[in-house]
């Protein structure tokens, strides 16, 4: 028997599963270890990286429910058929951070639940829950299936720009979230919000200024701003018809799901 740890994940993924192995499965160095998720609808496979001979590590995959699936430790060695080590249940569990995403993606043009976004702001968080916050909010936006009209200004596309208004670039800038303000500069609305006051004549952009986020203020003002380097080691994803292939740079692992 394996050991997973942990035994779950939220459903955006991208969090390190440790993988013990059993005294009988700490083999030669010419054998590749895999993990295969199997969920009701789809399928993820992952390689692993080896810590020491007793241990790998890899990244959950993001899933599409809330369940709990079968996971198989699959051992492949040249010239041998790939053969199932050992097998255990995983959960995907929909967390803080995706709730949190939700209500926002919810949000977005609601100035009353916006408001209370800055109400929460007075209490200023310390810098390492902010950057924790950070990734873990803006993984599980990356992971939403947002609708098609959907906007960061909210549904109302009526509004014209010189209303005064609170606006979920605000909220992302004011606490400093760098990650959630690059991805909510790629979606529609995302580059029209930066223009606009709310009720005290900031916009995103003098927020920045003001509270001194200098790479900020960089990657709202610059024309070909980069993505932030703390983006760098998640995963990137690439889609193809019923696959998607993920990428964890900083693990070096590699994930393929595909719609069982």
């Amino acid at each position: 028997v394996m050991k997973l740890n942990p035994q779950q994940a939220p459903l955006y993924g991208d969090s390190v599963i440790t993988v013990q192995l059993t005294e009988e499965d700490k083999v030669e160095d010419d054998v590749v270890f895999y993990l295969v998720f199997t969920g009701s609808t789809v399928q993820h496979c992952t390689s692993t990286r080896k810590i020491n001979p007793g241990s790998l590590e890899t990244i959950s995959p993001g899933h599409d429910c809330c369940e709990t699936v079968k996971v198989a430790l699959c051992a492949s060695r040249e010239g041998h058929p790939v053969l199932v080590v050992a097998e255990e249940s995983f959960q995907f569990v929909q967390d803080e951070a995706y709730d949190a995403a939700q209500f926002l993606a919810t949000c977005a043009g609601n100035q009353q639940a916006l408001n209370f976004t800055r109400f929460l702001d007075r209490s200023r968080p310390p810098a390492a829950d902010v950057d924790f916050l950070d990734e873990k909010v803006a993984l599980a936006f990356r992971h939403l299936k947002l609708p098609a009209e959907w906007n960061v200004l909210g549904a109302d596309q009526s509004l014209t720009e010189n209303i005064p208004r609170e606006t979920l670039m605000h909220f992302a800038v004011r606490l400093g979230l760098l990650r959630l303000t690059w991805f909510l500069l790629q979606q529609p609305g995302g580059r029209g919000a930066l223009s606009i006051h709310n009720n005290e004549g900031a916009t995103p952009v003098s927020l920045a200024l003001e509270r001194g986020y200098q790479k900020l203020h960089q990657l709202l003002t610059e024309e070909e701003a980069r993505e932030p380097d703390s983006w760098s080691t998640l995963s990137h994803t690439v889609h193809s018809g019923h696959y998607s292939v993920k990428y964890h740079r900083g693990l070096d692992v590699y994930m393929l799901t595909a719609e069982a």
